[in-house]
């Protein structure tokens, strides 16, 4: 049977009356706003002290319901790994995503999400990936080029979102998208905005309200491109993989899918990266001496500053990974992570009701001291093959885990270390003495006052 055009209903849950959850320990703060604002204001100093309080499982109240928030690398793998299927993502992410996002691949659930899951990787695989790469190299030589001819202060984090903005609309959309991509970049900077604007409904003048209107022009944009690039305008971006993507049937993915996946994976890319990139290079401009063992190991590359990456470059640069890798504990993209229990479950002694709003808190899990000593200090040296090998495998969860594992980390991966080479080899980047970012770091982390670094081009003896 064809799976285009089909949607799975969605699983029905009845949440749980307030007095069907008091045996477990907590405190719901205030009535109808309980504790939203502590947490919006320091999300992991909250966390912190409730799970000092009250342990790794704990009742509290946030965004309108009662949710149960369960701590530590094993509540980690009982809810991402989820081989009996008790936890919906569709339920934990709808709140937050689905009036712009809906049934993006983060809202899908189970045997839907997989068959979604298998149509879209065929643009995650190798061949898609090159294209991929020779296009964010074009982009990001271009831009740290730029940089480097205006040396001196500049705002860190806005400039990084202008560059994966112009990023994602050349290796998802295709290089010569032409005029519209401005208005297309306008359009999802209004969708994500929205998609954590406190007003959930889209009344005239708020940003929920730009938010849905952006997603009209992109779907409008989406709708008309889709026949075109089916034909013969298609390139090798992304958006033309997923239009020629078929089912395991072999019927195309429908134009609503299409317009679905996109939407979703772009606002994934673009916001996540820009929030790694820049703590990433936040990092190395408060600890210089790694950011020099990071620009040896790219100019042991041997490459002229203008030429290409290729992936076998990029293959030879594990410090930089590491780094990386270092700068997604410290700081997650993606900070929590919320379900909904679709069945009675059981943790550490604690029965949760089916229809629980559940969350798991990987910036929690990455600051365990038990797991990390000295958690706030920056060491790339966290991830050899040795260190990692003795951890627990749900200990370092930024890109999620299970079936729900983003599909898109080894893009991430990829743009990371090809942006660490261009800009290592042409840039030197350091912070004001005594100057300490301040981060905002929920719902996804960003410098409050946009990171001031300053920049010169590196002098090479």
């Amino acid at each position: 049977m064809s799976m285009q055009n089909m949607a799975a209903p969605e699983l029905p849950y009845t949440a749980p009356k307030r007095n069907e959850l008091t045996h477990i320990p907590g405190d719901e703060g205030w009535p109808i706003v309980g504790k939203t604002f502590q947490v919006l204001a320091d999300p992991k100093g909250h966390i912190e002290a409730n799970a000092a309080k009250y342990g790794p499982v704990y009742r509290t109240h946030v965004f309108g319901e009662t949710n149960v928030v369960l701590l530590g690398p094993e509540a980690n793998e009982l809810v991402m790994f989820d081989q009996q299927k008790l936890f919906s993502s569709t339920h934990g992410w709808n709140k937050v995503l689905g009036l712009l996002f809906p049934r993006g691949l983060m809202l899908l659930d189970f045997d839907e999400h997989r068959l979604h899951r298998k149509a879209l990787s065929v643009a995650f695989k190798s061949g898609p990936m090159k294209s991929y790469l020779s296009d964010l190299d074009r982009g990001i030589a271009a831009r740290v080029a730029q940089w480097k001819a205006n040396p001196g202060e500049m705002q860190l984090y806005p400039a990084m979102k202008q560059l994966t903005l112009d990023l994602a609309a050349a290796s998802f959309l295709g290089a010569d998208i032409g005029p519209e991509v401005d208005e297309i970049n306008r359009a999802f900077v209004d969708m994500v905005a929205a998609a954590v604007a406190p007003i959930r409904r889209p009344l005239p003048g708020t940003q929920m309200a730009r938010g849905v209107a952006g997603r009209k022009r992109i779907v409008a944009y989406f709708r008309q491109q889709i026949p075109l690039r089916r034909g013969n305008h298609g390139g090798d971006d992304l958006f033309s993989q997923l239009c020629r993507a078929t089912h395991e049937d072999g019927a195309l993915l429908s134009e609503q899918d299409i317009i679905d996946h996109m939407s979703f994976l772009m606002m994934a890319a673009h916001d996540t990266l820009t929030s790694s990139l820049t703590s990433f290079v936040g990092e190395l401009a408060a600890n210089p001496d790694w950011q020099d063992r990071l620009r040896a190991e790219v100019l042991a590359l041997g490459l002229a500053p203008g030429a290409p990456s290729s992936f076998d470059d990029l293959e030879k640069m594990p410090l930089s990974e590491m780094a990386f890798k270092e700068a997604l504990r410290i700081k997650p993209p993606v900070p929590s992570m919320p379900r909904r229990a679709m069945r009675d479950v059981t943790f550490r002694g604690f029965t949760i009701p089916a229809g629980t709003a559940v969350g798991v808190n990987p910036l929690y899990t990455h600051h365990m001291k038990e797991i990390w000593p000295e958690p706030d200090r920056f060491d790339p040296l966290r991830f050899t093959e040795e260190a990692q090998r003795n951890r627990h495998r749900f200990a370092w969860v930024p890109f999620g885990g299970g079936a729900h594992m983003c599909l898109g980390l080894h893009f991430a991966y990829m743009q990371a270390k090809c942006f660490a080479r261009h800009f290592l080899q042409n840039l030197e980047v350091s912070l004001e003495p005594g100057y300490k970012p301040d981060w905002q770091m929920w719902p996804i982390p960003k410098p409050r006052d946009g990171l001031r670094v300053r920049v010169k081009a590196v002098q090479v003896s």
